[in-house]
């Protein structure tokens, strides 16, 4: 049975896709995104969390890590991460939940498992499955082997994606997803590469050849207070819609700084962590100008 590595299913999900779902969040992504509000969502492997401000000093993890990762200097815990291997015997042992591990592996059968639970309210809402992540293409083999049994089970299916994977694995996936929640993160080129790490050239090509397929995507679109809050990049989210056959609606999604905290209990670096919350008024703003510039609908994710 086909296996793959995630970090969370959220159940009652109401903003990925139609109606009631369950969320599946996968780990590992090719995109290094410096808003990423799920860092922990950036590594293939699972990692451990560590929030200091919960520890109590009591030890417990040092005798557990077979490793030798945690150790106290006075009061002070140290979690030297060069040698840890993500077994979460730490975690398993930390009553206060100072230590928390992140990323597990599961079969397809055990996250249909899991998402068939509430398939009641998938029916009564029009809803269904999502996945996300990370990047749910950068483990293709379980990703489509999750959409395919949870089409035998007569699943609505959503990928939510950055885009960037083979042409030829998009095509595999199509019939089998009903919607593609794509990310548009940045229209300037040279701007893509500097805030993700790629380029956008392949993104856009798989976006119009999923489009050239009839597939229905909704463009989710990431609006970061002094990255891309920018006039040309809301034109370039119209102009992309404008071209797009059977794209139903545009999502933007505001900037939140839930990374910042994350990003800190895995010891990473965190650019934006001085950046907060947009007010209701610029967002609206945004939303305005881009809704000025096309006939698609435009909404607050």
């Amino acid at each position: 049975m086909q296996t793959g590595t995630i970090f969370n299913i959220q159940k009652f999900s109401i903003n990925d896709g139609p109606g009631i779902r369950t969320t599946v969040f996968m780990k590992g992504c090719p995109l290094n995104c410096i808003w990423c509000h799920n860092p922990e969502s950036k590594s293939a492997k699972p990692e451990i969390f560590y929030d200091a401000k919960k520890c109590v000093g009591c030890g417990a993890c040092v005798q557990a890590c077979p490793q030798k990762c945690h150790r106290f200097d006075g009061e002070t815990h140290i979690f030297d991460r060069s040698h840890c291997n993500a077994c979460g015997k730490c975690a398993d042992v930390c009553m206060p939940n100072a230590l928390d591990a992140t990323g597990y592996v599961q079969s397809v059968s055990e996250v249909l498992a899991e998402v068939l639970k509430d398939k009641v309210f998938y029916d009564n809402s029009g809803g269904g499955m999502t996945l996300s992540g990370g990047e749910p293409m950068s483990q293709f083999a379980f990703t489509y082997a999750l959409f395919r049994a949870a089409k035998d089970e007569g699943l609505h299916t959503c990928i939510e994606t950055c885009g960037f994977a083979k042409k030829e694995n998009f095509e595999k996936i199509a019939p089998f997803v009903d919607i593609f929640l794509y990310d548009y993160k940045e229209t300037d080129p040279v701007r893509h590469e500097k805030f993700s790490g790629v380029s956008n050239k392949l993104i856009l090509e798989n976006l119009q050849f999923l489009d050239s397929l009839g597939c229905k995507t909704i463009l989710r679109c990431p609006i970061i207070p002094t990255c891309n809050d920018r006039e040309d990049h809301f034109a370039g989210i119209a102009a992309v819609a404008n071209s797009l056959q059977n794209i139903l609606e545009i999502n933007i999604e505001p900037y939140h700084p839930l990374g910042s905290g994350k990003a800190e209990m895995l010891d990473k670096e965190y650019v934006l962590r001085d950046l907060s919350f947009p007010d209701n008024a610029t967002v609206e703003s945004w939303i305005s100008i881009i809704a000025s510039r096309t006939n698609i609908p435009v909404k607050k994710a």
